[in-house]
């Protein structure tokens, strides 16, 4: 499948594996590049720009297809070392970057003059038309669907996705509810030139994470995520436990005077409790309503292969026979 996803990016299929924190490590991404879609290793999970270059030789030496990046910038007091990032990302051959979070202009021309691709996150029609004005050369745009940060307008994919096509140049992958080739379908045919899929990449055989969160994930259904966060302007979609039960009871006694501080208990620190403990109440941890689609754990190339067929089957067979 031809897309303009899978041109600019060197791919086979035009699916791309979100950046996750705790998940995004190289075997990951190394599955999903040598089963033909765009595996990312996530920077920042990596406690050093040393780190990261080393995660990436080890990505290397698992693929030999391309893979990238992803790099969120933070709006924190004591920045990462973004530069230090950059420079291995640059030296260590990577050509696609997935950038998230603040805006990445200052970042851009470093990284294209590198012979880097950038594809920025957007959870909304006025951020995307930005990111194409400062010279990002794609966009994943992220409905109000998708597990973490889903922005705070509330736009669910039917809507956002073919309002992206109306406005944006540059091409554009759906994020947030995508788990099948249904969803590669249904986002080719809102305007978007392929998927980017997190939750469902977590309940695969090699995402590197412990059992217990790829079975809850298989065990959840659609009504199973909740919003944190929301009082903060921070609202993050999380798979609802006894932690996030509590967080929300703290929102909800507070309301108006909460700070972050009030719930660091249920945030801080919960990721390598979670994914590599597999401590499932540690804390509020990311997850899609597309849970609700997500029924087994295969192998990476298996879901892959699995979607593309499916997709392919849709659009020449169920969407060909209405109009035959």
């Amino acid at each position: 499948m031809k897309t303009r996803i899978t041109e600019l990016f060197g791919i086979e299929h035009p699916i791309i594996q979100g950046g996750m924190h705790y998940v995004g490590f190289a075997e990951l991404a190394a599955a999903v590049s040598n089963a033909g879609g765009l595996g990312l290793i996530t920077g920042l999970t990596q406690k050093s720009p040393e780190a990261l270059a080393n995660e990436i030789r080890r990505c290397r030496e698992m693929t030999d297809k391309p893979f990238g990046v992803n790099l969120t910038f933070l709006p924190t007091v004591s920045s990462p070392d973004y530069p230090g990032y950059i420079r291995a990302i640059v030296e260590g051959g990577v050509k696609v970057v997935e950038t998230a979070g603040n805006n990445p202009q200052k970042w851009l021309p470093g990284l294209h003059e590198a012979g880097v691709k950038v594809i920025h996150k957007c959870t909304s029609v006025r951020h995307s038309l930005k990111a194409e004005a400062i010279g990002c050369d794609a966009v994943s745009v992220d409905g109000f669907e998708c597990g973490g940060h889903p922005g705070e307008d509330d736009i669910p994919n039917f809507i956002l996705l073919p309002r992206a096509a109306d406005e944006l140049k540059i091409p554009f992958v759906a994020s947030g509810g995508m788990a099948d080739g249904r969803s590669l379908a249904a986002a080719l045919s809102l305007g978007a030139d392929g998927i980017n899929m997190g939750t469902r990449f977590i309940a695969t055989q090699e995402a590197p994470v412990h059992e217990n969160v790829k079975k809850a994930i298989v065990a959840a259904s659609e009504l199973d995520t909740r919003l944190v966060m929301r009082p903060l302007r921070n609202t993050e979609r999380v798979l609802r436990n006894a932690a996030v039960d509590r967080l929300l009871e703290k929102e909800k006694t507070l309301g108006a005077n909460l700070k972050f501080e009030d719930i660091i208990d249920e945030v801080a620190g919960v990721y390598p409790k979670i994914m590599l403990d597999g401590t499932m109440d540690a804390g509020a941890w990311s997850c899609g309503m597309v849970a609700g689609l997500i029924h087994d754990i295969p192998t990476v190339r298996e879901l892959i292969d699995r979607i593309m067929a499916q997709a392919e089957s849709i659009i020449r067979g169920r969407l060909a026979r209405f109009v035959a």
